[in-house]
Parts: C-alpha cells; sequence; structure tokens
C-alpha cells in the first residue's frame, strides 16, 4: 500500500486562513461531469493550484490539502477522476474501491477533466487566477507533470513523486518524452528509497528538462519512500515539512504580482 487510509497532510493548518471549502460538480469540454472540492483563500494572492490526487481520487485528503493551500493566500481545487465510471454521488473514501476506476481512465477523459478545472480557477467564482499551477502525487504527478504540456499557460507544476519515464512501450508518452513542449517550471519531489521510480529514471527526466531549456528543480529526499507527503504526520515528518516549504516557495516565487 502506498498510503494510509486516515492520512492527512502534513501541514498545520492556520486559523481564518481560508474563506470557505465546498463539493461542486463541474462538466468537462467532453460533457462528462466529475467531483470537485474547492476552497478559497481570506487574502488572495492571485495564485491558483489544482490538486491532482493520487489513485484514490477525490480522498478526504485532497479535501483538507485544498484547504492548507487556501490557507496560504492560493485558491484550490481538487478534483475526482472517476465521473465517467463513478459518478458523481459515490464518496471517495476509504471504503471506495479505486481500482476498476484507474484502469478505466484514459488521457483524453482526465486532459478534459483538467481543461474544466483550469478554466474554473480562471472564473470569478474560482478566484480568477491570475497565475496558474498544477500539484499532484503519483499518478497525479505523473499527470501534474504532463499539464506543463497540455498548453494550458501554466506558470508551474509540481509532482510528487509522479514516474517521468514509461515502464514499457504501452505507458508513452512520459513526461520525459514531451518536455520539448512544456511551459512554465518545474518542481519534482521523490522519495530516495522509492522502489517505484528508481534514480535513472530521475536523472533522465533532468538531462531532457535540461537538454529542452526548461526551468525545473528535482529534489529527492534521502531514506523517504514512495507516498511519504502522505503517510500520517508523525512518519518522514522532515521530508514533508522540507517538501511543503519547497512548494509554497515555488509558488510565490512564479506567482505574479497585481496589474
Amino acid at each position: 500500500m502506498c498510503f494510509d487510509l486516515d492520512s492527512r497532510p502534513p501541514i498545520i493548518p492556520i486559523a481564518g486562513g481560508a474563506l470557505d471549502s465546498h463539493r461542486l460538480v463541474l462538466t468537462a469540454d467532453d460533457g462528462a461531469e466529475f467531483l470537485a472540492v474547492r476552497a478559497r483563500a481570506a487574502q488572495p494572492t492571485g495564485a491558483a493550484i489544482l490538486i491532482l490526487p493520487d489513485v484514490r481520487g477525490l480522498h478526504p485528503f485532497y479535501e483538507d490539502l485544498a484547504l492548507r493551500f487556501a490557507e496560504t493566500g492560493t485558491d484550490a481545487l481538487a478534483i475526482d477522476y472517476f465521473g465517467r465510471t463513478a459518478g458523481t454521488d459515490l464518496p471517495r473514501d476509504d471504503a471506495f474501491d479505486y481500482r476498476p476506476h484507474v484502469e478505466r481512465t484514459t488521457r483524453e477523459g482526465l486532459g478534459a477533466d483538467v481543461r474544466a478545472a483550469v478554466a474554473d480557477l480562471r472564473s470569478a467564482d474560482g478566484g480568477s487566477a491570475r497565475s496558474m499551477f498544477t500539484i499532484g502525487f503519483c499518478f497525479g504527478g505523473r499527470l501534474a507533470f504532463m499539464t506543463a504540456a497540455m498548453g494550458l499557460d501554466l506558470a508551474g507544476v509540481i509532482g510528487f513523486y509522479g514516474r517521468p519515464t514509461a515502464r514499457n512501450a504501452g505507458d508513452a508518452p512520459s513526461p520525459t518524452d514531451v518536455v520539448g513542449t512544456m511551459q512554465g517550471g518545474i518542481l519534482g519531489l521523490f522519495g530516495g528509497e522509492d522502489p517505484v521510480i528508481p534514480p535513472e529514471a530521475i536523472e533522465a527526466f533532468d538531462a531532457a528538462l535540461t537538454a529542452a531549456g526548461v526551468d525545473h528543480r528535482l529534489v529527492i529526499y534521502p531514506g523517504a519512500p514512495h507516498s511519504f507527503f502522505d503517510k500520517k504526520a508523525s512518519d518522514f515528518a522532515d521530508a514533508s515539512a522540507a517538501a511543503w516549504g519547497e512548494v509554497l516557495r515555488f509558488v510565490r516565487e512564479r506567482t505574479a504580482p497585481p496589474a
């Protein structure tokens, strides 16, 4: 198991930092509906971030994470992947069997959902974002890297332990394959003891990004496993705190000032 069922973001809440958090249903450009959770900042900075979960979909971990971002001044939207196969009413809690739904996701469907979510964050209801970011974890981490090549005019993307290379021929294209069309900055955060992502995969991604002239920073935390940020707060606390600091700095440095 790559996560704890009772995991929550290892971040101390900031009282009064978020206006609200609520569930909503969005519609992709192919007509499919999917669940999302929106969290608005009490003192917005102009930054907005799309949260791309791991294989659980819109698990409570990511609903909480949206609030933690809003508390820092970044409007946030966390989305579910399974509207096409599981509908929008089934809760994505620990009783939800995500496996068959993950297997039925498609690149086209995921891309449509991402575009709809980005459009929502740029709308008045979503906060009228000036600077748009994506962040993803595992399955969503790889997707976050791919969003940099979707032509969405992103300020930056952040991938937590998303595999940057293909496992086999059927796994292409991978993030490393599309670096030539990536826009914005790239922040990759990896565990040094992650058996899912070997060091050579990170090295290949780094080399490809460098050759393509893409602004990037890839950080490896020694001793940290796959999904270290998803663990209980007491586990891998130092790596999680350092990674959260990297995320906040990355967003802050790439958020455009008011016109």
